[in-house]
């Protein structure tokens, strides 16, 4: 049989697609009793993908089920609800299963003609999220990965027009001879800042770094006196701590000089749509740029990131691709506010979250990721456990005893299967990172945890 024919067969008997189906149940079925990070006997089986390439074809179920046996013990259980890792958001059902059908029309979303329904959907997004945030009306939106690319985009608008403020067309010209940026962060801004910021041409050394205090925040009366080539980073949920800087002073200082202000938001900057948290955004409103993510708070599948930018022609500027074969339409495209020409729709997973939570929803949602870390963080410390962090949002900092301890508490409750957290250091000592943002976790999820905690201390002895 002809590869195409056996192609063609493969697709209208949509065997291959049942049994995918299948699998997805079973794995959706078994997520709360499988191990949160694969056994050492599961990582044993990644071994059986270093095969030769094949030389010849092999059947669709063929490849599925090879995949499904040998790939599956080696996920992360991070649709679960004991998964407190690297801030990774869990799934909500409908965007799930929304995601399911958009990855069957497998849609190229740079132009309105490749894709009508994601230029749609993200003109939706964009003015939902603009009313969520309470951002400007000027605002518009690019969609991404995640928050590192939407702060390359965010971080490449303002080197845009800071420079054309100064009389320097990048975009003509380049970077070698240009007018110096002034570009002002506190130490405790987030890796892939610095990683941008780098790509943009600008090393850590040509910043102008400040102290941040005891939580991560910015200190105020460290900063600088600003003028309009200053670029200054703010961020809106430390990594660490859940830390917030102040906003509203430091925007003000700056939009009276005709500085430009930049949010990492990654995680935090949800808190704004949350009625009792939104007092951790104030005046963040005030800024020229935001970077966030739909796939850590809000619970949108990967991947799924959003920059927004309060100045439309610097953000096209800086990013919109020319060729005499691209066909712009008069509806919105969508290369003109990313780097990419060829993305993956991914404004449709959001725009299905978005709608399925609705208001109240994202509020209930994200209030529960707070209320979860207060009770975790009440308890530890009630077992004699340090907690190293103001528990403003949905970052806890754990510590015991001393740095070794505390590793060892880390390793315990990594290996048990029932639980995973991360380490990391806060302040030259070793701490437990727990991060809180899956939908999925529930009271007894916590409740499961706080007692895993208990065990790794009597373990200890």
């Amino acid at each position: 049989m002809k590869l195409q024919e056996q192609m063609r067969a493969e697709f209208s008997d949509k065997t291959i697609f049942e049994k995918a189906q299948k699998y997805a149940y079973d794995y959706l079925d078994g997520i709360s009793e499988m191990d949160v990070f694969p056994s050492e006997e599961s990582l044993e089986l990644l071994k059986k993908f270093d095969e030769k390439l094949p030389e010849k074809s092999t059947s669709a179920l063929d490849t599925l089920d090879f995949l499904n046996n040998y790939g599956t013990p080696n996920t992360i259980a991070q649709i679960g609800g004991r998964y407190f890792g690297f801030v990774n958001g869990g799934a909500v059902p409908a965007s799930l299963g929304v995601k399911w059908l958009s990855d069957v029309w497998d849609q190229c979303a740079g132009l309105y003609l490749t894709s009508p329904i994601n230029a749609k959907l993200e003109s939706v997004c964009e003015k939902w999220l603009k009313d969520l945030f309470g951002l400007p009306e000027s605002t518009v939106a690019g969609f991404v990965s995640g928050t590192s690319m939407a702060n390359l985009c965010a971080l490449a608008a303002a080197r845009f027009q800071l420079l054309k403020n100064l009389g320097w067309d990048i975009n003509e010209k380049g970077l070698i001879g240009a007018p110096n940026i002034r570009i002002i962060a506190h130490e405790q801004v987030h890796a892939s800042v610095k990683k941008t910021l780098a790509l943009l041409g600008f090393g850590k050394n040509s910043l102008e770094w400040i102290p941040s205090d005891d939580q991560g925040r910015l200190m105020l009366d460290t900063l600088p006196k600003l003028d309009s080539s200053c670029l200054v980073l703010l961020q809106a949920g430390n990594v660490n701590t859940g830390g917030y800087d102040p906003f509203d002073k430091v925007c003000d200082m700056a939009n009276a000089v005709g500085a430009w202000v930049h949010v990492d938001g990654a995680f935090g900057l949800w808190a704004g749509a949350c009625d009792s948290l939104k007092h951790l955004t104030h005046g963040m409103e005030k800024a020229s740029s935001w970077a966030v993510d739909g796939h850590k708070t809000l619970n949108t599948p990967y991947d799924s990131g959003i920059v927004l930018c309060r100045h439309p022609k610097a953000m096209v500027s800086a990013l919109q691709a020319s060729g005499e074969y691209i066909i712009y339409s008069d509806q919105r495209d969508p290369l003109l506010y990313t780097p990419e020409l060829s993305k993956r729709a991914r404004a449709i997973e959001l725009w299905a979250t978005l709608r399925y939570l609705g208001k109240s929803g994202i509020n209930e949602m994200v209030q529960g990721f707070h209320l979860h870390a207060k009770r975790l963080a009440k308890s530890l410390k009630e077992l004699g456990f340090e907690i190293m962090n103001e528990v403003v949002f949905n970052q806890v900092l754990v510590r015991f005893k001393d740095d070794d301890s505390t590793k060892k508490i880390i390793a315990h409750l990594q290996n048990s299967g029932e639980c995973w957290l991360g380490g990391t250091t806060w302040q030259g000592k070793a701490a437990i990172r727990v991060s809180i943002c899956s939908w999925a976790t529930t009271e007894e999820d916590i409740a499961q945890t706080i007692a895993l905690f208990q065990k790794a201390k009597t373990a200890l002895g």
